[in-house]
């Protein structure tokens, strides 16, 4: 056999044995050209019986159909157009494309080279894959091991030894369609199941609002003002963006997100980075910041005429600014120094403060920070940091007789900010030796807090962003800054004011609550000299649904609103009165035969369980006045939370035939305190639990 020369096939390029072989000649070699694409035959070259009958198929079927073109009458192919159909212009059979491949054998597996004879065909599916996952392409018929094969398709340790023994392959029209075909099936059966954010049709506009937090028109404008980012392979600009505010709004760690955006998880942390400078670069210096609006803005459009009416004593209207701080919950460090330093004393847990400048009407002017936790960055101290240090020009936007609202933690900076000239309003202290506030302290703080609290409801919307109210990392700490200013810049920009007061409706509460402000408390005056709070007061329990007190007033929720100035304590009205309500539906109240048209009843306090209060309710056709021996309980501008209880279960929720909405879900938790059956006799149990 030395010197024996291998005979190939000249279309397929197999070697055949001698008796599968024979010599091209003239009407082959002719096919061969035309059909095939095969050109340069030698004269020794040789075809074997399969590829020649292939060509024997491609001469009959020409010849089938010039007999058939022959047999049409010219009426319908007029003699011309013969010959063009004669030699029609069509794509080769097969083709060479530049796609690595494996080599094809049915003696040994394409995966790991061992031979066979146990070895089996290579699933049409499991090719598709292997080309997805691996760009390679698996020859059709090539046969592996059964073990590489898993749920018909093969496993990642195969797929990770297929290795291209060819930098091309060779496809015939057959496998071209067949591939085409999987990537059809396959782009079907993942349709809707990954996010596209650059399809116009991909997702709704609930989607985009449930995911980003913006609607698709607010998250359109927010492109247009998104130029920075780099587009690449995996992420255009719009995915780059989305993944962020999706981060932001759900929460949702960069493992999670890479599932739903089909990304590895580097990528989805890079996109998050770009997005991040992007936005801190070109969005939030236009919605958010000190430099980017005026005083006089803030005063003609951010500012509530409550707010004007109640706080402003000038002719010349002021800008009113209420300040907090807020919580950016953090992992605990393993820096002792940090870790002392961010550890809060008030919530008992490692967190950073921003602190947050927003106007009456909730519009968020400034952040600033985020701050360290520790006694020396309490409010006060930041505040007076901030204006020494002039952040974010804050000296040089404000101006003589502006108004600072603020809470008790700002007492230390009153000195600085008066020597500024700028008056601070802040609820009242109560004072050493004293159990609550007088009448014109707690009036005054009710006339602060009316303003105050759209500061904490801000900080409850910049919440909404979930990620914001989780426990961070604290390889993020460097960015939360950034984080928090993004979301206030998307609530400045996208979302309504807090209030939903009218003008009128403002005007109209301010001049109720400064007329009421001038106001005594009559009924403590009266409760205080006749000693309806000493226990030698006679006064008789009932239930505040029997028909003894038929005369007190009946009023609807709107008339209790009017009454507290307020929904917050007419929310928890509902809890208080859920609490006091017994298992057979009594209310217990107490009443006077000595005292007509006055009520007394003790509240529980949610916060201390050994504390109760005492109040007292005086009406006639309506409401006339009330009392109650809490902290603020003395006020006449509105009315606490355990008065409105009483009013708003005698005047209203008694002819209701609902529940108060309040579930107690006590009997749903096990209770160690629960007390022992009765009937079990724990002298006939010994120490085993077993009983004697």
């Amino acid at each position: 056999m030395n010197g024996s020369k291998h005979y190939n096939c000249v279309l397929c390029k197999r070697r055949h044995s001698q008796r599968e072989r024979r010599k091209v000649y003239g009407d082959t070699r002719k096919i061969l050209e035309k059909h095939f694409a095969v050109f340069n035959i030698s004269t020794s070259a040789v075809i074997c019986n399969r590829c020649s009958h292939l060509c024997y198929k491609k001469k009959k079927t020409k010849n089938t159909t010039i007999q058939s073109q022959s047999s049409v009458s010219d009426e319908y192919y007029p003699p011309l157009k013969i010959p063009s159909l004669q030699h029609p212009d069509k794509s080769p059979p097969s083709v060479t494309l530049a796609i690595p491949s494996t080599s094809i054998s049915h003696s040994y597996c394409f995966v790991c080279k061992k031979p066979g004879p146990k070895l089996i065909v290579t699933p049409t599916y499991a090719r598709y894959r292997t080309y997805i996952q691996s760009e390679i392409f698996v020859q059709s018929g090539s046969r592996c091991c059964p073990g590489h094969i898993e749920n018909g398709i093969l496993s990642k340790d195969a797929i990770d030894k297929v290795k291209a023994s060819k930098d091309s392959c060779h496809l015939n029209r057959s496998a071209i369609l067949e591939l085409l075909q999987q990537a059809r099936e396959e782009v079907l059966k993942n349709e809707g199941t990954r996010l596209d954010f650059d399809e116009p049709t991909g997702l709704s506009d609930s989607d985009y609002y449930n995911l980003t937090g913006l609607t698709r028109k607010q998250f359109d404008d927010i492109m247009t003002n998104v130029n920075t980012i780099r587009t690449t392979q995996t992420r255009s600009i719009r995915t780059c963006v989305a993944i962020l505010l999706t981060k932001l709004r759900s929460g949702m760690d960069n493992q999670m997100l890479g599932t739903i955006f089909n990304m590895k998880k580097f990528q989805i942390r890079r996109a998050v980075q770009s997005a991040r400078k992007a936005l801190m670069a070109e969005f939030v210096p236009r919605n958010l910041g000190f430099s980017h609006i005026t005083r006089e803005e803030i005063i003609q459009t951010h500012t509530r005429p409550l707010a004007q009416q109640i706080l402003s004593n000038v002719t010349s209207a002021p800008a009113i600014l209420v300040l907090d701080g807020t919580y950016i919950y953090i992992q605990k460090s393993g820096n002792y120094t940090f870790s002392r330093r961010s550890f809060s004393m008030h919530k008992r847990r490692p967190l950073l403060k921003p602190m947050m400048i927003v106007s009456t009407t909730g519009y968020i002017v400034s952040v600033l920070g985020p701050y360290l936790a520790d006694p020396k960055n309490n409010d006060s101290s930041i505040l007076n940091h901030s204006i020494h240090s002039n952040t974010d020009e804050i000296k040089t936007w404000v101006r003589e007789d502006d108004i600072f609202v603020v809470d008790r933690g700002f007492r230390d900076s009153e000195s600085l900010l008066n020597d500024l000239g700028i008056r601070m309003e802040m609820p009242a202290f109560i004072p050493k030796g004293q159990k609550q506030l007088s009448t014109e302290e707690a009036n005054s703080s009710r006339l602060v807090t009316k303003v105050r609290w759209v500061v904490e409801s801000v900080n409850g919307r910049i919440k909404t962003w979930r990620y914001l109210g989780k426990t961070l990392p604290n390889s993020q700490i460097p960015c939360i800054g950034d984080y928090v200013r993004i979301v206030c810049s998307l609530c400045n920009k996208y979302r309504p004011p807090i209030n939903s007061g009218t003008f009128d409706d403002d005007i109209t509460i301010a001049s109720t609550m400064t007329m009421l402000a001038k106001k005594t408390n009559e009924l403590q005056q009266f409760v205080l000299e006749n000693g309806l709070d000493k226990r030698s007061m006679k006064w008789t329990s009932i239930d505040a649904d029997s028909n003894t007190i038929t005369d007190f007033p009946r009023l609807t929720e709107g008339d209790i609103r009017n009454l507290t100035i307020g929904v917050y304590q007419l929310k928890t009205a509902k809890s208080y009165a859920a609490e006091h309500l017994t298992d057979d539906g009594l209310f217990e109240i107490f009443v006077s035969d000595d005292i007509p048209n006055i009520v007394s009843a003790k509240i529980q306090s949610r916060h201390t369980s050994s504390k109760k209060y005492s109040l007292w309710i005086k009406y006639d056709i309506t409401i006339l006045s009330w009392y109650c021996t809490c902290k603020n309980g003395s006020r006449v501008v509105g009315m606490c939370g355990h008065i409105s209880c009483i009013i708003w279960y005698l005047a209203f929720a008694r002819y209701q035939n609902e529940s108060c909405g309040i579930r107690d879900w006590t009997e749903e938790v096990d209770d160690a305190a629960r007390s022992i059956d009765s009937s079990e006799d724990e002298d006939t149990v010994d120490y085993d639990g077993q009983e004697e």
